[in-house]
């Protein structure tokens, strides 16, 4: 992806210059988040599904229940996957100028399925231990129904590109003299303080979490 000029399809063509191709941006980009939206076109018309993720390497996962109709629909066809991470409110002298500070990234490929038992079995260790590291050798194994009743779809990162915005808002040159106030409003998502279920057994153990796929770069 780097080595090669962006495709058609993933070149930015609006603001070009906050655009990125390279996978360090990228990674960072997919990294720091877990839900994406799944573009995909079923019986003829557009259907965007959100879900979770996760990436192994160059490859981005999601998964969902084997009777889902947006993973079925997903398999074997091509897919846009995004991701999105909103970083603030800019607030400028103009309601024109007005804008949002973003990370943003955008996937095109072909959905796969994972097939085979153990090969699902190591994803979805994969998809918990990125959430929640440590966590998965305290968890009962997982069920032949339960492992029957998955689906695991994932694509090569080959297409991609990013954009981000940063920064103060720009506002034009004759009302920058105006008394009104400009800037920017920060916004952060962040783990709360994690709740135990009322019949739990280890009330006073807290779950691993990762909260570096919340942070700002």
């Amino acid at each position: 992806m780097p080595s090669s000029p962006p495709s058609a399809r993933t070149r930015v063509k609006r603001v070009h210059e906050r655009a990125a191709y390279d996978r360090e941006t990228l990674y960072a980009v997919l990294d720091a988040g877990m839900l994406c939206h799944v573009g995909y076109v079923f019986d003829g018309y557009p259907v965007v599904t959100p879900t979770l993720y996760w990436r192994e390497g160059d490859a981005i996962y999601w998964h969902g229940s084997s009777a889902s109709r947006a993973l079925r629909a997903s398999e074997d066809v091509e897919v846009c996957l995004t991701v999105t991470h909103l970083d603030g409110l800019v607030l400028a002298r103009s309601a024109f100028h007005h804008s949002a500070n973003y990370r943003s990234a955008m996937l095109f490929g072909k959905g796969r399925l994972v097939a085979g038992g153990d090969e699902k079995l190591a994803r979805l260790k994969a998809m918990t231990e990125s959430f929640y590291p440590g966590r998965w050798d305290e968890l009962r194994p997982v069920s032949p129904q339960e492992l029957k009743a998955t689906s695991i779809l994932w694509m090569p990162i080959d297409e991609a590109s990013v954009k981000i915005r940063t920064g103060s808002p720009v506002d034009d040159e004759e009302d920058m003299a105006d008394e009104v106030w400009a800037g920017i409003a920060p916004l952060r998502l962040a783990f709360g303080e994690p709740e135990p279920d009322a019949t739990t057994r280890a009330a006073g153990r807290t779950p691993p979490l990762m909260p570096s796929r919340l942070t700002r770069p």
